[in-house]
């Protein structure tokens, strides 16, 4: 059963999609990790700068990119017009230990600058392991807060739960974590998805590096679809674009409603020259982006089978958002 939206989260999600109702989405909303990559003494202006490089004419390519609020601002403005504009909620990181991970925000970010900036969405990051205990249930109230506020101001939220170790001897990268990851892919889409966020960002349940059967990311992918009663698109985390590709392919075909990636298709460009970056955006950039426009749109599965737009009378503005 399709669930009927308000003007604005409808009009928010039309924006982030392209005319086939999938999500074809440029994430660099990267920053302390961004830091890290950029060329040794790069200053602020650099760090803009580039992303801007980048972001401006994939923006041509894609339905939507999600930025920062310390490092987009000058993307945002630059960037193709009709091309919607996602922007993350959350300060990077999280507080607490590696085992113990909770949201952080700035006081001086909200849900209503992003409203007020133009944003067509917005992104939360949570660190959430459904086996937390007190913990995922700390989280998951923080979430519905922040859903609550995104609707309150009718904007959409997407909502990207990220997995990881509660065991300190073992880390998410290690072929130990990899055995337990598709549970909890799977079974944190399923929790969350019941806070009725409008569009989950979900990982590949399977681990690429430990797992390469074709076969088992579809069965996970398939049974990730199943739990989630609100549309998913698949993040990249970092894979190689090769690897990315082939999962988009997959996930597509098993009910994800598109793709949201960065790193798959920019990671390398970010310590080139400007020139090198030009040449590379321009070809390789590109090309990857519309390969992932054409797997999704062979695939991938019409957010607007999950909702519906408003309808109303002649007087139906009186309550709108009362």
């Amino acid at each position: 059963m399709s669930t009927p939206l308000t003007p604005g989260r409808w009009r928010g999600l039309k924006l982030a999609s392209n005319r086939n109702a999938v999500f074809n989405i440029l994430a660099f909303d990267q920053r302390g990790s961004y830091k890290k990559m950029l060329p040794a003494g790069s200053s602020y202006d650099d760090a803009v700068q580039i992303k801007q490089e980048v972001v401006v004419p994939l923006s041509y390519s894609v339905s939507a990119a999600l930025l920062d609020n310390q490092y987009g601002l000058s993307s945002a403005m630059n960037m193709r017009g009709g091309c919607g504009l996602l922007l993350s909620l959350e300060e990077s990181g999280y507080s607490g230990d590696a085992t113990y991970r909770r949201l952080m925000f700035d006081d001086n970010w909200t849900v209503a600058k992003i409203k007020q900036m133009g944003g067509s969405a917005v992104k939360l990051l949570a660190y959430y392991h459904p086996g937390s205990g007190e913990l995922a249930e700390e989280i998951e109230g923080v979430i519905a807060k922040v859903i609550a506020d995104c609707h309150a101001h009718d904007l959409p939220l997407f909502l990207e739960p990220m997995s990881y170790s509660l065991d300190a001897a073992v880390a998410k990268e290690s072929a130990a974590f990899a055995e337990t990851r598709p549970q909890v892919v799977i079974e944190t889409a399923r929790r969350l998805s019941l806070l009725k966020p409008d569009v989950l960002k979900m990982e590949m349940p399977h681990d690429a590096a430990y797992h390469s059967d074709r076969d088992a990311w579809r069965a996970a992918c398939e049974q990730l679809s199943a739990v989630s009663d609100v549309p998913w698109v698949l993040l990249s985390a970092g894979v190689d674009f090769a690897t990315f590709a082939e999962q988009t392919r997959i996930a597509c075909a098993a009910g994800a409603s598109g793709w949201l990636a960065g790193r798959a298709i920019w990671k390398e460009c970010v310590v080139m020259s400007p020139e090198e970056r030009t040449s590379f955006l321009t070809n390789t950039a590109t090309a990857r982006v519309a390969q992932l426009n054409e797997i999704a749109d062979a695939h991938a599965r019409k957010w607007t089978d999950f909702y519906t737009p408003p309808t109303g009378s002649n007087d139906w503005f009186k309550t709108y958002n009362a």
